[in-house]
């Protein structure tokens, strides 16, 4: 089957067939498609945009072009889950939904990413662990799920080799945007893990990939029927991102926040309700609760009695970490050698927040990537960030600025200060669960 007609039939806004689709994934793994054509067929499927079906064929091809992983052998004795964001500033719930669902029976292979963009990224925070393997053998990742029922992991090389092909060529001709193409990189991943339940926490606002809500509402609905259309259970949630989630941005600086929120000494309420409702999503397609009211009610106690934390602890040291990480974290954490309050210029309500720009503020501390081989700073970031609606005086710290030095401190906090509006009146309330899909 030749490259050059496949592509010829897309270009000219044709329905591609399961063969040429699985022609096209082939050939991405085996390199007999050039970068020329792989790159052609990338701006013919944008431009020409997918059908639901063509969609789901892309994805189930890409799943298969590597390893997929099989948990019956395991005999875990729970369903296999897990959970998805579109990324966000401060977006650290991942840390705390696993080891939740799994101290409620699931067992969750987390399959995470770096940094993308001005997103902060879960294996950058986990980086800041001493000894934390984000791509262990699958051996280890088996006996880790076992063990602690969680184990947050990066893409290894043998899961979906076709779409991290295709994701380098979208990544530079400017195709990155295309709806169906994210679908399918997202679920080929999810479904390679062998999960059986997912739930999408799709964001939206200044800080998200999908700043209109059409754009996020269009995402999600791709992504339930997708995934449910081959044969992955599947609930999203349009989140607010239109502020930093949570009271810190960074890396060591949010593994510590997970920390607090998971002892129960700190839960900052937003964050607090999207865990609690995302994780009740998860055992409610995993069978583990038989309404939401009993789904919150088995988290609120995963948290309260403190079996999360111990999955958390058990995770960590199952992945090569710590074994006393849960109670010594500031022990182990890198901190930043320069700390240096954010101080309001006047009194009055936060009104908004240019939260993308907070974390490109983050990448300029070196918190984050400008270049895929960029290291990352694991101390810089910011915390005790003020919140939308929150009422501040003369003088009142807005954030406190983690910093490798004096002059990049002062240089980010009046960065910061600029990003967070002050205004005379306080601003109406914003729902944080925007739209439920699926279920």
């Amino acid at each position: 089957m030749l490259a050059q007609e496949i592509i010829r039939c897309k270009r000219d806004g044709l329905g591609l067939r399961r063969a040429q689709i699985d022609a096209f994934v082939a050939g991405l793994v085996d390199g007999s498609w050039s970068e020329g054509q792989a790159a052609a067929m990338a701006m013919a499927m944008f431009l020409q945009g997918m059908s639901d079906a063509e969609t789901i064929d892309l994805t189930q091809a890409m799943t298969r072009s590597g390893t997929v992983m099989e948990w019956a052998s395991a005999n875990l004795g729970g369903p296999i889950l897990d959970k998805h964001s579109t990324g966000g500033v401060g977006d650290k719930v991942s840390l705390m939904l696993a080891p939740i669902v799994a101290a409620c029976g699931g067992f969750v292979p987390m399959i995470s990413g770096r940094g993308l963009g001005h997103t902060g990224g879960t294996l950058d925070k986990f980086d800041s662990i001493p000894g934390y393997q984000s791509t262990p053998d699958i051996t280890r990742l088996r006996q880790a799920l076992r063990g602690a029922g969680c184990a947050i992991i990066g893409q290894t090389t043998e899961l979906a080799p076709a779409d991290r092909r295709l994701y380098a060529v979208r990544d530079v001709t400017a195709t990155v945007e295309s709806i169906a193409l994210i679908t399918a990189s997202i679920l080929s991943k999810k479904l390679a893990a062998g999960l059986q339940g997912l739930v999408m926490d799709v964001k939206t606002g200044n800080g998200a990939f999908a700043a209109s809500h059409s754009m996020a509402l269009q995402l999600a609905q791709s992504l339930v029927r997708v995934a449910n259309g081959a044969g992955l259970p599947t609930r999203a949630w349009i989140t607010d991102m239109n502020q930093v989630l949570g009271d810190a941005c960074g890396n060591a600086v949010e593994v510590s926040e997970a920390l607090a929120f998971l002892h129960g000494t700190r839960r900052e309420p937003r964050l607090l309700e999207v865990t609690r409702t995302l994780s009740a999503e998860l055992l409610l397609i995993g069978g583990l609760a038989d309404d939401t009211a009993q789904a919150l009610q088995r988290v609120d106690t995963a948290l309260d009695s403190g079996a999360a934390l111990e999955r958390f602890a058990r995770m960590v040291a199952a992945l090569g970490g710590p074994t006393d990480f849960a109670e010594r974290a500031a022990h182990y954490l890198p901190s930043a050698p320069t700390q240096m309050p954010v101080l309001a210029p006047r009194a009055g309500w936060v009104g908004t927040v240019a939260t993308r720009d907070v974390g490109l503020l983050v990448i300029e501390l070196g918190g984050g990537r400008r270049q895929a081989s960029d290291r990352v700073d694991p101390r810089v970031g910011f915390t005790q960030l003020v919140h939308i609606g929150q009422r501040v005086e003369v003088g009142q710290v807005l954030a406190l600025v983690h910093a490798a030095g004096d002059s990049a401190a002062q240089h980010a906090g009046a960065r910061l200060q600029s990003l967070i509006n002050i205004t005379d009146n306080a601003p109406p309330a914003a729902p944080l669960l925007i739209q439920r899909l699926g279920g």
